[in-house]
């Protein structure tokens, strides 16, 4: 029988330049989170560079290369689930945005390719295109874990509701989001968007951010929500350990109290699985 309750640990991380600076100091908040008794454990979007074209090439690493074995030694030795935030995946001549979802026992659990790029032209804010470095996924992530069912996201997905739909409808219980949102995006946006996706599936929604760099960029302020859309932790802006103490059965009782979830009416309207 599964554990219903379990500790969570956020690693609000500053990305330095130098990679394997950011890969130590990863390792030293995975080893902070799992001192404070997280038994699941994240990390934010591609931590291991500041977020931008000019580093995602000359960070990136195939599959099975040396960040993903020290990762997964991390996880094996602090006995956690690690929810790796994201890398830069080199796959051929193609760069994906990729998380790696680590078991207990360092195994490879899960990994989940971001499928909506962060194309934006905000007037007199700023302009990025994510797909001038990175493809697109195309794959749900939903993964099984000794605490219960995970669903994985990274960043922009989190305004495309259909899927944290497809991720609640696949069973999950709770949902990670490895980010790094942009200040004038999280600044409007950000509680909301996160909040939302909680409450319209009654789960768990936990966002990792990375903390705030001397450019003032990203946001920072990682959030765990409850199902009932509550605030069950955050944080500032600075870099930082979250921890948050998750009750499953939780999403039971809500979804029992105020059945908007489990009363879909898939009889007259397509929801996605």
């Amino acid at each position: 029988m599964r554990e219903r309750t379990f500790r969570l640990g956020v690693c609000q991380l500053m990305s330095r330049t130098g990679k394997e600076e950011n890969m130590q100091r990863a390792e030293e908040m995975v080893r902070e989170a799992a001192a404070g008794g997280a038994s699941v454990v994240v990390l934010p979007e591609v931590f291991q560079c500041p977020f931008g074209h000019e580093y995602f090439g000359p960070y990136s690493e195939p599959r099975g290369g040396e960040s993903m074995q020290r990762m997964a030694a991390w996880a094996k030795e602090l006995g956690v689930v690690l929810i790796a935030g994201s890398v830069t995946e080199q796959a051929g001549d193609k760069l994906y945005n990729t998380s790696y979802v680590f078991d207990r026992d360092g195994s490879l659990l899960a990994d989940y390719r971001k499928i909506h790029l962060f194309d934006v032209d905000i007037p007199g804010k700023m302009t990025f295109k994510e797909s001038d470095s990175f493809a697109s996924g195309s794959d749900i992530c939903v993964f099984d874990t000794d605490v219960g069912r995970i669903g994985l996201a990274i960043c922009y997905d989190l305004r495309f509701p259909e899927l944290f739909r497809a991720m609640a409808k696949r069973g999950a219980e709770l949902i990670v989001l490895p980010a790094k949102f942009t200040t004038p995006t999280g600044e409007a946006h950000w509680e909301l968007l996160t909040r939302t996706r909680a409450l319209d599936n009654e789960l768990f929604f936990a966002a990792c951010c990375g903390a705030r760099a001397p450019d003032g960029q990203p946001y920072g302020h990682s959030m765990v929500i409850g199902p009932y859309g509550d605030v069950k932790a955050s944080c500032g802006e600075s870099e930082t350990v979250l921890f948050c103490d998750i009750d499953l059965s939780e999403v039971d009782a809500v979804r029992a109290q105020i059945p908007a979830f489990t009363g879909l009416r898939e009889d007259i309207y397509r929801v996605a699985e």
